[in-house]
């Protein structure tokens, strides 16, 4: 599943094309992905001029000039794809898990028109083989309501996200430290790559309670501090990478997102642990039903 650097990094790439447009027709392909579209979505939506692109932990919001706000997600296979008139299609970011560019899976079209009478016509599709992804509408006093997004923590790229913040969700909790940092609620939108990528940068055991790197006194250790700060480079040197669960997917100006091919532990099992002077060898274990990269030897 997409993680927030892919979201973020799709975000970047259709926000050129679809902010200041008017959707002159939302085409629905069907009655549902994961769940049914809301009712009169098409109704809600048409007309309207779509006035940013945002986003939310793995979220994706577009935001109507009247208010309105679609919620989009992912799910585990969809992207989005951009074409105008009748040029190539390309899809913005680079996704690690391939997308699907079969027509028969596009569920979701976005026909857009620009201001003025030569203004540009394009589409912006939606394309899911898997249906797992879902559409949903709410408005911006409702925002902060909505199920997906209701209780969330700070996001990791942003000041919000500090050593503080996490001591006081930590404190106490004999919680693994990976499942505690995978924990919507503590950190909005941190996913398992990322999660692993940073306890080995803090050189930090993902087994060991999340408690213990919060002292005595309630106050972040030293340690937690390293690790807030390895979260939040990690996000932004992914999202300078254009993400790395993104994959088949081309990013606006043309490149891919390479940061896949920096990963230090993740799906890197067997191999030379890159910490210098480590003579470790990177593991996977299973934790919460998913896996995890780490190396024994230098993460404590």
């Amino acid at each position: 599943m997409p993680e927030l650097p892919e979201v973020e990094t799709v975000r970047r790439g259709l926000q050129p094309s679809m902010e200041g447009m008017r959707v002159a027709r939302l085409e629905l392909r069907r009655a549902d992905l994961r769940f049914p579209f809301p009712a009169d979505f098409a109704a809600l939506v048409e007309g309207r001029v779509i006035s940013a692109l945002s986003r939310r932990a793995k979220y994706l919001l577009i935001e109507l000039e009247d208010g309105g706000i679609i919620v989009a997600h992912l799910g585990m296979s969809g992207s989005f794809r951009i074409a105008e008139d009748l040029a190539p299609q390309d899809m913005p970011g680079v996704f690690h898990h391939p997308r699907g560019k079969d027509e028969k899976h596009d569920h979701v079209v976005f026909h857009l028109q620009g201001q003025g009478a030569d203004a540009p016509r394009l589409r912006v599709i939606y394309n899911d083989p898997r249906r797992f992804g879902f559409m949903q509408m709410t408005d911006r006093a409702g925002l902060d309501l909505h199920p997906g997004l209701a209780g969330l923590g700070p996001e990791p790229t942003g000041n919000a996200l500090d050593a503080a913040h996490l001591a006081k969700r930590f404190a106490g909790k004999s919680q693994p430290l990976k499942s505690a940092l995978l924990d919507q609620g503590n950190i909005a939108g941190l996913g398992n790559i990322y999660v692993c990528e940073a306890l080995w940068r803090a050189h930090l055991d993902p087994r060991k309670p999340a408690g213990a790197v919060v002292e005595a006194d309630g106050k972040p250790s030293a340690r937690l501090v390293l690790l807030t700060e390895a979260i939040r480079a990690v996000i932004a040197d992914a999202i300078a990478a254009g993400g790395s669960s993104l994959r088949d997917h081309i990013r606006t100006d043309g490149s891919l997102g390479y940061f896949q091919h920096s990963f230090s532990v993740y799906d890197r099992e067997g191999h030379a642990c890159r910490t210098p002077g480590c003579a470790g060898i990177v593991e996977r274990i299973t934790q919460a039903g998913r896996s995890t990269f780490f190396c024994a030897r230098c993460q404590s």
